[in-house]
């Protein structure tokens, strides 16, 4: 059956530019779009259903490409002790930091990890988001990763959202390898990778390479491995210092490399030729205080596809809002509100290797969007925090 959705004005995000549509209507079939375009030219036909939109500005469902959203604990109270003098270092040696993270995730049970993500990621629906991407990396063995792992995969089949699931077991070395970061690496390599994959727990696979993580030879590694595996790649890389990682990535055709604040000209140049996305995280940015902007300028000369994503997680940017990200974005690295809103569409699509079915208004694409009452597009990178009056259909059927 044929749904006419009219009486609005679409941003459809082709290209990665606005591209508005005036007076629009959508004719969505199952759950694909079939036709977009001006209503004085909906091709004549039988419409069962017909919905007023009235007015409303209509743009791709929102896609949240980096997240850690499955975890166990909670740390603000490392927030506080920050905030009152103390070093990250200090909390670290007193057990705090990520290892306190990963001790509370592998204490966690199933059901508990997945009550308190189901609330967080409820958060980002709120906010339009009908795509998001989860990582493991909390767990840092094989049945605590397979744990997280498995909860991702339940939160898209009970919750109205699609989600990808990436393995980052290669996040930090966990306290039973400690000084062998080489010995965790091939246990990755050899054993959690080749499970969790036959298992079909996993998407895709990420790895932080940073000084305080791993090296890009052990990042490497890592890719090598999932490439035989059949699974892409992504990268946290360029965070802290330059390791030149989005380079490597680039090598290795990632989907995307991640963060960037380091990153040289010539990583944004190895990106554009192999066509990765740079997936800035204004939330990290803004949690850690940080004053190393992102190379903007050359990922812009280059033609670099640039994401914006909340990197949900504990430690570093416990974001629960998209828009917010979408505010800081403009905000701290200067994007502009259309550039913002082809990085939550159209490229974070791209960023998950759905650009062909998702992120944009297209005709054959996933019927994905949200109706939002506002004055034009820019309101939705404007407005800081509240919840913006609008309407989510989500596979061609609107949601509560």
């Amino acid at each position: 059956m044929k749904t006419l959705w009219q009486n609005c004005h679409a941003a459809t995000m082709a290209q990665g530019v606005y591209a508005i549509i005036e007076d629009a209507a959508i004719v969505t079939q199952g759950e694909h779009i079939h036709w977009i375009g001006p209503r004085a030219e909906l091709p004549a036909g039988d419409y069962p259903a017909v919905n007023d939109l009235k007015g409303a500005w209509v743009t791709p469902g929102l896609i949240d490409c980096h997240t850690h959203t499955v975890f166990g604990g909670n740390r603000s109270g490392e927030f506080e002790q920050r905030l009152q003098g103390v070093s990250y270092a200090d909390i670290a040696a007193a057990g705090g930091g990520i290892a306190s993270t990963v001790r509370a995730t592998r204490a966690a049970s199933e059901e508990e990890l997945f009550a308190s993500a189901a609330k967080r990621l409820k958060s980002l629906l709120r906010d339009g988001v009908t795509t998001v991407e989860i990582k493991s990396g909390y767990g840092l063995d094989l049945a605590s990763e397979r744990k997280i792992l498995r909860v991702i995969r339940r939160l898209g089949a009970e919750l109205p959202v699609s989600v990808r699931s990436t393995c980052l077991a290669a996040h930090a070395l966990p306290p039973e390898y400690k000084d062998r970061a080489d010995d965790y690496i091939e246990h990755i390599c050899t054993v959690m990778l080749p499970a969790l994959a036959a298992e079909g727990l996993v998407d895709a696979v990420d790895a932080f390479c940073e000084y305080l993580a791993f090296s890009p030879a052990q990042v490497e590694r890592v890719f090598i491995t999932a490439q035989q595996l059949g699974l892409p790649v992504k990268l946290h890389a360029e965070q802290l210092s330059s390791l030149h990682g989005s380079s490597l990535a680039a090598r290795y055709q990632a989907l995307s490399a991640d963060h960037l604040e380091f990153m040289t000209e010539d990583d944004a140049i190895a990106m554009a030729e192999s066509g990765t996305v740079a997936v800035l995280l204004p939330g990290a940015f803004y949690f850690l205080r940080e004053t190393q902007l992102p190379p903007m300028d050359a990922l812009r000369r280059h033609g670099v596809k640039i994401a914006v994503a909340s990197d949900l997680n504990p430690g570093t940017s416990p974001a629960l809002s998209v828009r917010l990200m979408l505010n800081m974005a403009c905000t701290c690295f200067r994007m502009t509100p259309e550039e913002a809103l082809a990085g939550v569409t159209i490229h974070a699509a791209q960023a998950l290797g759905m650009a062909r079915t998702h992120g944009s208004l297209e005709a054959g694409k996933v019927a994905d969007f949200v109706a939002w009452h506002i004055d034009r597009p820019a309101d939705l990178s404007y407005w800081l925090g509240g919840e913006l009056e609008k309407r989510v259909v989500r596979h061609g059927v609107e949601i509560d």
